[in-house]
């Protein structure tokens, strides 16, 4: 193969930028439509009637330029006048280039990067756009929407630290979010976010002493101030308006609250800039830090700031600085005095995208660099142990061809980090010196930044939103000990009581979009050697000694056969306890045993606010107390012991003698449940031995009497009473449904039952023992007789 140089004839001659080339259909590839950048206006539209011979500038629309950001253009394969400019809106032309029409577009932009045209039917386009992909199958005149596809592109992220915590970040074109850990309604869905702030690109923080402000800072040096209550928006920019400022500012821009001063907020232009008073006033409190002295002429790609600030953990004053082109910078005084400690092998325009400075030691730092704009995708991550005066590059065990992002130590264990690359994330036990991959069910993705916060690991991915790993807690635990050991029982971190679901309405259908909650309950994990010999239990113990709940890996009796009222894909099934090889995580739900009960195709049987894969079939046991337990692991011969301790959600307020006497009441309605259960389970025995006996002729009187009994229990047994009707007898259904019901109420609240609760327990008590007093004297009376 070969080519051709086709500047000049028509094209303009020099350098070009990104550029973009689509043949029309037809005219066997005559027609030929080129979109370019080039220095001043000889960038735009170019078109060719003659396969490139010759050229001409299809149109001076000053909108349909090429640009460093998107420059391609995209031909119909049935109408070769029909063209599609895909920009900060979608541009198409029906005249071969001359004149275009924006066809779909927000009025910021939503920066469309390609387009797909049915080759076989026009009609059917769709578009890659920064927040996921959008389709139309009428030739655009409508679009399915993009908010159903977890596409967000997220710069950086923080957490507050409220319970559950939120999650902020800035996410390309579809502006920043901040968003609950964990939804009230069982699933974090878009009830539970909402946008904090204007800007798509720079850091996005909760105020230390007040979750429900926000700064947030955006492109071109916006920096506001946000009220979550109101919504209010407070310009705060060191310079609210770019004419005339002496400030550069980088597409994302630095801010950082101080450790030690809530008051103490940080950002980062060319210098170290600070406020005290919220944003009011801001003083510089260094040099120039960079290695630039001029902004580059292209707005969208200042060059030459700072891009991460690191205050130190544990010593005020000492705070770490990276720049866009390749400086670390520290100082020891606030900001006095500073010393350039950039490492040796950190070269010009290489990236520092991120410090970490040490939680355990004032002198250590690490750094990631990313080089990728040099045509250098080898993983870079530094570290120094003291001030920066040395700096040791840590990169061993992450993919060659995998470059870092993002580095951060955990803040409860020495030498327990994690970094976030290219392509994933990696952990390390060493400080740094080894590493291994730690992606699990992640996608691979680029990790843009992580946080450690109550003890979950949360990413900031860019194309597949937000992530958070439960649960670190193994991994501050694990050692080589551990690992040659054999079967370990890792001791749990603290459980929370929370309620799994507190919607009381229809519930989303499976088809909208949510996120996982994490898991209700206590979160144990444990680890199991190859031929672990005999079955394992679990096994929870409160502080008396007595035993709470326990689990098996031998599988346990079969469900129900009762169908069920709802369809299958609502019913989360129980965790198996497994005993294969390897680490495992089993989630105690912090509830007493289930009772059993009947689950007969009743609307009382199963909740209206359900959640897709998840909903247990009722009735569930009692939520525990708070208070100390311990955890079991019985495996091998062995027995492993671990403390947990349950705590209230910090978000009620109950007394315990309330938790208490609403504990009371759902033990009796277990209990009750369970005799109401075993007589039913009689009374489906006897049955089927009436059923035998009915299948003699019509006229045995053995047959006869077998009908009319049989059509006593099936009285008695009764059926599903429709929610909205009052059940007119004592039948076993109508006491298994109505237990279910008031077991559900009971159980919807951290506080005392009420008054109602208990006369209603009462009422059902009554028609209990009468439908089991009346089956008693069936069975031993009536049944007797045909034996």
């Amino acid at each position: 193969m070969t080519w051709t140089q086709i500047t000049g004839h028509g094209l303009p001659t020099g350098d070009w930028g990104r550029s973009g080339v689509a043949v029309a259909p037809g005219n066997h590839g005559q027609r030929v439509y080129l979109i370019l950048e080039a220095k001043e206006k000889d960038g735009g539209l170019y078109r060719s009637d003659d396969t490139g011979a010759t050229w001409k500038k299809a149109t001076e629309d000053r909108r349909i330029q090429g640009y460093w950001y998107m420059s391609e253009i995209f031909a119909d394969p049935k109408n070769p006048d029909v063209v599609y400019v895909p920009s900060q809106n979608l541009y198409r032309s029906t005249n071969g280039g001359h004149t275009f029409t924006a066809i779909k577009g927000a009025p910021g932009g939503d920066d469309y990067h390609t387009v797909w045209i049915d080759p076989t039917n026009s009609q059917r386009i769709m578009l890659g756009v920064d927040q996921g992909a959008t389709i139309s199958l009428n030739g655009g005149e409508s679009w399915s929407t993009w908010y159903n596809q977890p596409t967000g592109q997220f710069y950086r992220l923080a957490t507050d630290h409220r319970f559950p915590y939120w999650v902020y970040g800035p996410q390309q074109d579809s502006g920043t979010a901040g968003i609950a850990s964990r939804g009230n309604n069982g699933q974090i869905t878009e009830r539970d976010w909402l946008p904090v702030g204007p800007g798509e690109s720079g850091y996005t923080i909760p105020d230390p002493l007040d979750a429900d402000v926000i700064y947030n800072a955006g492109p071109g040096g916006s920096v506001v101030r946000l009220s979550k209550i109101t919504g209010q928006v407070r310009d705060i920019s060191p310079a609210p308006v770019s004419f005339g400022s002496k400030y550069r500012f980088n597409w994302t821009i630095p801010l950082v609250f101080s450790p030690q001063d809530p008051h103490l907020l940080y950002l980062g232009t060319q210098f170290l800039l600070k406020t005290t008073d919220a944003g009011t006033s801001w003083q510089g409190v260094s040099p120039d830090l960079t290695r630039t002295r001029a902004a580059e002429k292209d707005s969208k790609q200042v060059l030459g700031t700072v891009l991460t600030i690191a205050p130190s953990e544990i010593k005020e004053g000492l705070i770490w600085v990276g720049t866009d082109d390749g400086n670390v910078q520290l100082t020891k005084d606030g900001g006095a005095t500073w010393q350039n400690v950039t490492p040796t092998g950190v070269s010009e325009w290489s990236t520092v995208s991120i410090i970490e400075s040490s939680h355990f030691d004032p002198g250590t730092a690490y750094a990631a660099v990313n080089r990728n704009s040099l045509d250098d995708l080898h993983p870079h991550i530094f570290r120094t142990g003291d001030f920066g005066k040395t700096w040791q590059e840590t990169v061993n065990g992450i993919r060659d061809d995998d470059f870092v992002r993002v580095v951060r130590e955990d803040p409860a264990r020495q030498g327990l980090m994690y970094a976030g690359t290219e392509r994933g994330v990696y952990v390390s036990f060493d400080g740094g010196d080894h590493w291994q991959s730690l992606r699990l069910n992640m996608p691979v993705v680029a990790i843009h930044d992580l946080a450690i916060e109550q003890d979950d690991l949360v990413a900031a991915t860019y194309g597949r939103s937000f992530w958070i790993l439960d649960d670190v807690t193994p991994l501050r635990q694990a050692d080589a000990r551990i690992a040659s050991s054999g079967a370990h029982l890792f001791r749990p971190r603290t459980a929370v009581r929370v309620r799994r679901d507190e919607n009381q309405d229809t519930p989303l259908p499976p088809e909208v979009p949510a996120g996982k909650n994490p898991p209700d309950g206590a979160i144990l994990n444990y680890v199991l050697p190859a031929n672990t010999a005999g079955d394992i239990q679990l096994e929870i113990y409160d502080a008396d000694e007595k035993l709470v709940r326990s689990f098996s890996s031998v599988p346990g009796p079969k469900e129900p056969e009762e169908t069920p009222f709802v369809a299958e894909y609502w019913i989360g099934h129980p965790q198996a306890l497994s005993k294969a090889a390897g680490m495992h995580r089993f989630v105690w739900n912090l509830r007493d045993p289930d009772p059993r009960a009947i689950h007969a195709q009743s609307p009382y049987n199963y909740p209206i606010a359900a959640i897709v894969g998840s909903t247990p079939l009722p009735p569930q046991g009692p939520l525990v107390l708070p208070g100390k337990y311990e955890v079991r692991l019985k495996a091998g011969g062995q027995v492993f012991r671990q403390p947990l301790e349950v705590k209230m959600d910090p978000r009620v307020e109950a007394a315990r003698n309330e938790l208490q006497s609403s504990l009371e009441l759902q033990l009796k309605i277990s209990s009750l449940l369970e005799k109401n259960f075993v007589g039913y389970q009689q009374t489906k025995v006897l049955r089927g031995r009436l059923t035998e006996l009915m299948k003699r002729p019509e006229e045995d009187p053995i047959a006869v009497a077998a009908g009319a009994l049989d059509a006593k229990i099936a009285a008695l047994e009764g059926e599903a009473t429709p929610i909205l009707e009052t059940p007119k007898t004592s039948s076993l259904m109508v006491v298994n449904d109505t237990l279910t019901a008031l077991m559900a109420l009971v159980d919807g609240a951290d506080s005392a039952p009420s008054e109602e609760s208990f006369a209603a327990y009462r009422r059902i008590c009554k028609g209990s023992n009468e439908a089991l007093a009346a089956w008693q004297e069936l069975e031993s009376k009536d049944a007797a007789a045909l034996n």
